[in-house]
């Protein structure tokens, strides 16, 4: 798929710095597959520019290659980095993989400070630095402590794309089909882009396919970010599972309490996880619960990884999958409502503009989705559910929530309550008795 897919605001937002009188230090960073690249080059495209992927050696020579080609004047400078950023004064330059350069040479980081207070500050050059390595970025470039530390004039965390995207890439596709595609892909752009449709037919030949990407993609992953790999990879699983507290984490993989903290720190840090507390509680809360931050490594550690033997030997088959497909995609269509409710937020079409969303529960009880207005004291509960319901099961979840409602204790709050499932009944009729009731049919709008 040549077309590039709405990152409209971040290319605008980048384009713009291009434009500017005066030096610009831009540093995007975001997980591997995300789209930087692709996004920094979209934004570049029109203007000349040194574009150069740092590799794990040798750099300095291979960076001067590559800029002669575009600026052939190049030839003439010493092989040395400050003599190069030098050189290319008043010139856009866009390293890629920055953490590269940084493992080869942790020097480099003065070096390139030292070029821009001597030289490149007070010109026009642009100096794009872009990384997938989340935790080299935030600590050796963008932290206080780094020698970039004041120089940058802005930076952004690239994030995967939202649910409602992949009707961009499949505009044909019913909205089952992008659930279960999304189930896998998240938006993450490099994934969606290998799908086919139909998405089963397509799973299956992938995973026969013995150069899949789904192999060694999570390895890659992890090796961007951390050295020792193993434990990362038992707590993942962990929480792809379904563990979700730090005790249901530390029984499964065997580890201490005081072990497992820091391990679950970094997974934070770099992104691939995430900690929730319930909505009304802060974020200090005892009752944090841990849960994996994309859909695709939760589906490689659900699916893949405990297959493993039977993909590598041909033998799997994707049936296997299917069955437990849809238990799987509750979360997922969890995550994916959220982001329907945030549309239907900026629309203006709720019972009230919310300012905050997310989870509760305590005891035992859950709330998918709580959205709040802290002002205006109100409310909006609102399960999830991805199956077909008829009039009388929705309304029995509706009634069922007004009564875990009560126990979150917002008092003198206006409160409404809403469901969204993949297809619901006699919808019309529950909505006239006052409920917010939504299924996929409602997407589209």
């Amino acid at each position: 798929m040549a077309h590039f897919v709405n990152r409209t605001e971040e290319l605008e937002a980048i384009k713009e710095r291009l434009s500017s009188d005066g030096f610009e230090l831009i540093v995007i960073y975001g997980r591997r597959r995300v789209g930087k690249t692709r996004l920094v080059l979209e934004a570049v495209r029109d203007f000349p520019h040194v574009y150069y992927l740092a590799v794990e050696g040798d750099n300095l020579r291979h960076f001067k290659e590559t800029a002669e080609r575009v600026f052939p004047e190049i030839r003439y400078v010493r092989e040395d980095w400050e003599a190069l950023l030098h050189a290319l004064r008043d010139k856009i330059i866009v390293i890629d993989e920055f953490p590269n350069l940084i493992k080869e040479d942790p020097g480099i980081l003065s070096i390139f400070q030292r070029a821009i207070d001597t030289e490149l500050a007070n010109s026009n050059t642009k100096l794009i630095l872009l990384g997938s390595s989340v935790s080299m970025m935030t600590e050796k470039v963008l932290s206080y402590k780094s020698p970039l530390y004041g120089r940058r004039t802005g930076s952004m965390k690239l994030k995967p794309l939202k649910f409602f995207h992949l009707k961009e890439f499949f505009p044909r596709a019913s909205w089952e089909e992008l659930v279960e595609v999304y189930g896998m892909t998240d938006g993450i752009p490099f994934y969606i882009t290998q799908v086919r449709l139909p998405f089963w037919e397509w799973l299956d030949r992938e995973l026969k396919n013995p150069v899949s990407f789904f192999r060694d993609e999570v390895d890659f992953l992890l090796r961007y970010e951390f050295t020792e790999t193993r434990t990362y990879r038992r707590i993942l699983e962990a929480i792809a599972l379904g563990k979700t507290t730090p005790k249901e984490i530390k029984d499964f993989t065997g580890m201490k309490h005081s072990e497992i903290t820091p391990y679950l720190r970094n997974l934070i840090e770099t992104g691939l996880v995430v900690r929730e507390v319930p909505l009304t509680e802060k974020p200090n809360s005892k009752r944090g619960r841990y849960y994996v931050a994309d859909n695709f490594l939760a589906f490689w550690f659900r699916f893949i990884y405990p297959n493993l033997s039977l993909i590598e030997e041909g033998i799997f088959d994707v049936s296997e999958i299917q069955q437990s497909y849809n238990h799987y995609l509750g979360p997922v269509f969890e995550k994916i409502v959220r982001q329907f409710l945030i549309e239907l937020n900026r629309a203006g079409k709720l019972p009230f503009r919310f300012t905050k969303v997310g989870k509760w529960w305590r005891k035992g009880e859950e709330i998918d989705l709580i959205t709040l207005n802290e002002r205006e004291k109100k409310a909006l509960f609102v399960e999830t559910k991805w199956k077909e319901l008829s009039r009388r099961e929705a309304r029995g979840i509706l009634r069922d929530l007004e009564r875990k409602a009560e126990l979150v204790g917002l008092e003198e709050w206006e409160k409404s309550y809403g469901l969204v499932v993949r297809r619901v009944k006699g919808k019309e009729v529950l909505r006239d008795e006052g409920w917010f009731v939504w299924d996929l049919r409602d997407f589209g709008g």
